[in-house]
C-alpha cells in the first residue's frame, strides 16, 4: 500500500476511534436510587400501598451537550398495555437528584396514564410489575404544552437524545 493508501487508513482509524470515544462518552449516564437497587424491590411507601410518593432518584454522568433532561416511568406489564406512571421533562441537566415527592424546580411535569399531572406509584392488578424509570439526556429545551402525554414527549425528544439510563424496579401488592 502507498504513502496515500496508509494516510487515508490511519485517518480512517483516528475517525473511528474519536466517533466511539464521544459515543462512549455521551453513552454513561447514571440513573439509580438509594431506595431499591436496579432489578430490586420499589419500597411500598411509593406505590398505592403506602404513601404514593416518587422515590429519590440520583443522576450522573450526564453528557456535557446536554441542554435538558426528561424523565419517564412506567409498567410494560400492566393488563391493557405500557401504563404511564410519570412524565417529566426540561429537568436541568446539573440536576444530580430528584428528591422524593418532588419534582426538579423548573421542570415541566405531563399527564400519567390517569390522566394526571403527578406520580402515580407502583399498583399492579395482580402479581409482580416491572417498572421502569428511563431518563434521557436532550440536546436542547422541549416546548411542550404542559398537558402533554408520554406519546407527545417521545415524539418531541425524536433526533434530540444524546444518552439514556435506564433503572428498573420491581413491585407486587403485599
Amino acid at each position: 500500500m502507498g504513502g496515500l493508501g496508509k494516510i487515508i487508513r490511519w485517518f480512517f482509524l483516528l475517525t473511528l476511534f474519536v466517533a466511539v470515544s464521544v459515543q462512549a462518552e455521551e453513552a454513561r449516564l447514571k440513573l439509580s436510587s438509594p431506595a431499591f437497587k436496579h432489578a430490586g424491590k420499589i419500597p411500598s411507601v411509593y406505590s398505592c400501598d403506602g404513601s404514593d410518593t416518587s422515590p429519590p432518584l440520583a443522576i450522573a454522568d450526564v453528557p456535557k451537550k446536554a441542554k435538558s433532561l426528561a424523565l419517564v416511568m412506567d409498567d410494560p406489564d400492566a393488563p391493557a398495555g405500557t401504563w404511564v406512571h410519570w412524565v417529566l421533562w426540561n429537568i436541568e441537566p446539573a440536576t444530580k437528584q430528584i428528591v422524593q415527592g418532588r419534582v426538579p424546580h423548573g421542570a415541566e411535569q405531563g399527564v400519567n396514564s390517569w390522566r394526571r399531572k403527578s406520580y402515580g406509584g407502583p399498583c399492579p392488578p395482580s402479581g409482580q410489575h416491572r417498572y421502569y424509570f428511563r431518563l434521557y439526556a436532550l440536546s436542547e429545551r422541549l416546548d411542550l404544552p404542559s398537558n402533554s402525554t408520554r406519546l407527545e414527549l417521545d415524539r418531541a425528544m425524536r433526533g434530540k437524545i444524546l444518552a439514556q439510563a435506564e433503572l428498573l424496579g420491581v413491585f407486587a401488592h403485599r
